[in-house]
């Protein structure tokens, strides 16, 4: 008899309505200006999120529970809106001085959103492969849309080592699929715990493979080097898209793995213990050796993820509620930062840190919400920043990993060096000239601003506004429907 397929519109309307935007962009692009293309991506990234809420408790699933709108993926879903709207809001203003004001940089912009959506969303490997190569395929193409010799060379270093990290997760699908018979989470959870001897080192060296693909996407070292060339090079806007709503993406993907169908898997999470050491020593140490603020920032998303990474190694209820908080945090700290970058560099090199020495007195609210941005990225009280790395601290330090916390607090108070040298230079007298770019209205990329200062300031003073959606024990640990 034929079986009709599983498909439930509502469970895939969040990530068909972000795709129709992509289409829109792609038919309409000639026929409408790119300022009016965009405003219509807003509307639809907000409708997107306005469903998602709808889908709150009722775990919805469709093909045979390969897309799963759990609130696990609500929760990461709308974190990676946010980041997502904040990138078209700094586009509005920057996309003709980047030369990427054609309606090409929206069009795959929206993809690469449906992309991150898949992954978030995702039930078994195959949808999370797919929505992993839509996102990448479409973060080459945006980080060589601009005209010029250093968005090529960054787009290329990009491709190749995104290219060699796909292969690599791959492998490893194909691995944990040889050791278990199945490519569903929860499928993979229940058989994780009763392989024969031989079946779990295949596990094991699937685990250890797909652990490196994803190190290259969330930039773990050693596999971050292709990093600071990207951010730098690429426009800023999409600098801002690639550092937070692919990262949020590329963990979505990770906790699904190895937060739930592989949570139980041996040799992974020591494995991840030393990359994380890695990340955090490498990330913080070049971070102090940068000039350019842009590429500063680029070593601090790396150091970051170091931080994010130590959420992976706490139990599935308090890593997955440490990442969910941490992840929106991140994202609005992080993309504020790049839109004050955006709204005052003279061209897409970026800034000098000595460059912003004096801000204060031509540009003071961006000088105040930079302030705000670095504190927090530096975890300093009371902004957001401070109780995110509070929870990754907590949560890997509970689960018995003590030396990598220990660790990470010591590379935290490194950071501050960094963070407040600039910090301090934008309140300090300069009678050069201004080194910006000239006044002009910047409307959009203000109100990305706000929203980043305004989220890390008021989630820093009063967490359980997100905290208390994340921490409910129930949302992980159905990650791999258990």
């Amino acid at each position: 008899m034929l079986q009709i397929p599983d498909v439930k519109l509502a469970a895939m309307l969040p990530i068909l309505i972000v795709l129709a935007g992509a289409i829109a962009s792609t038919v309409l692009g000639f026929n409408l200006p790119r300022r009016a293309l965009t405003i219509i991506n807003l509307v639809m990234l907000v409708l997107s999120g306005v469903s998602m809420i709808t889908l709150w408790d009722t775990g919805t699933t469709a093909f045979g529970g390969g897309l799963q709108a759990d609130n696990a993926a609500i929760l990461l879903g709308l974190t990676i809106l946010v980041g997502s709207i904040m990138t078209l809001l700094v586009s509005l203003d920057t996309a003709y001085r980047a030369r990427v004001s054609f309606p090409e940089f929206d069009a795959m912009l929206m993809y690469a959103i449906t992309g991150t959506l898949l992954i978030a969303f995702s039930g078994d490997l195959i949808v999370m492969l797919i929505g992993l190569e839509i996102m990448s395929l479409s973060g080459y193409v945006l980080a060589t849309l601009q005209a010029s010799r250093r968005a090529e060379e960054s787009g290329l270093k990009y491709f190749l080592l995104g290219a060699v990290g796909s292969a690599i997760l791959i492998y490893g699908i194909a691995f944990v699929y040889g050791a278990t018979g199945s490519l569903n989470y929860a499928d993979i959870a229940a058989k994780a715990s009763g392989l024969t001897p031989a079946n779990v080192g295949i596990l094991v060296g699937g685990a250890l493979l797909m652990l490196a693909g994803f190190a290259f996407k969330v930039a773990l070292a050693p596999f971050h080097q292709w990093t600071p060339d990207v951010y730098g090079g690429a426009p800023t806007s999409v600098s801002l898209f690639l550092s937070t709503v692919v990262k949020v993406a590329a963990f979505a993907g990770m906790l699904r793995v190895f937060g739930g169908a592989l949570a139980d898997a041996p040799g992974w999470a020591s494995v991840l213990q030393i990359l994380t050491a890695a990340t955090l020593i490498i990330g913080n140490t070049a971070a102090l050796l940068q000039r350019n603020f842009k590429r500063m920032l680029a070593y601090s998303a790396v150091a970051h993820t170091g931080f994010l990474a130590m959420c992976l190694l706490g139990t599935p209820q308090a890593g997955g509620a440490a990442l969910g908080y941490y992840l929106l945090v991140y994202t609005l700290m992080t993309a504020a930062a790049l839109a004050v970058v955006a709204a005052l560099q003279r061209d897409e090199m970026g800034m000098e840190i000595d460059d912003l020495r004096g801000l204060y007195y031509r540009h003071p609210a961006y000088a105040v919400a930079l302030s705000v941005c670095l504190a927090s990225l530096a975890g300093l009280p009371p902004f957001a920043g401070f109780f995110g790395k509070y929870l990754a601290f907590q949560a890997a330090f509970q689960n018995g990993y003590v030396w990598i916390s220990v660790l990470a607090a010591l590379t935290s108070v490194a950071a501050l060096i960094y963070y407040l040298r600039p910090a301090m230079l934008m309140f300090m007298p300069d009678r050069t000239p201004a080194r910006e770019y000239p006044n002009g209205q910047r409307t959009p990329t203000n109100f990305a601003v706000v929203l980043g200062v305004l989220g890390v300031t008021v989630l820093g003073i009063l967490p359980n506004i997100w905290y208390g959606w994340v921490q409910n024990p129930a949302i992980w640990l159905f990650l791999a429907g258990r």
